[in-house]
């Protein structure tokens, strides 16, 4: 039943443009994407849009990339999310971090359209195997 379903994306970043584009770029493809500003408010949201693939910028006002995918993880209760961070710091410290907090890619701004929608469908697709394989260890 959940590969009925269409990926569910939410995208954080506190560059409106930035978060804004990349959910219109992912609604035409087929993804159902949503926007936030902050942590915070993604936080609320993920409670009841209930995504599959989060794409989080990592330094954001109030509540980082890091810490919010923690939160995020915790409030998901076990269910199966992946991360990618979506940032402008391409250097090895970012790259070790985002690693370190779990994060699946890590992609440097400006990100390339294709890669972009590219990225979220293979990382849907783990996803949905992801499910599978719990389902079946049940």
């Amino acid at each position: 039943m959940e590969a009925a379903l269409r990926p569910r994306v939410l995208c954080v970043d506190d560059n409106r443009d930035a978060t804004d584009s990349a959910v219109e770029l992912l609604r035409i493809v087929g993804f159902d994407a949503l926007g936030c500003y902050d942590g915070p408010h993604a936080l609320a949201v993920a409670s009841q849009f209930d995504p599959h693939v989060y794409l989080l910028d990592l330094n954001m006002p109030g509540m980082d990339g890091d810490e919010l995918a923690a939160q995020l993880r915790e409030q998901a209760c076990g269910k199966v999310i992946l991360f990618v961070a979506v940032t402008a710091c391409g250097d090895e410290e970012s790259r070790r971090r985002t690693a370190a907090a779990g994060f699946e890619m890590h992609l440097v701004k400006p990100v390339d359209p294709h890669d972009l929608i590219h990225v979220v469908d293979a990382l849907w697709q783990i996803h949905q195997r992801e499910v599978a394989e719990s389902s079946r260890r049940r």
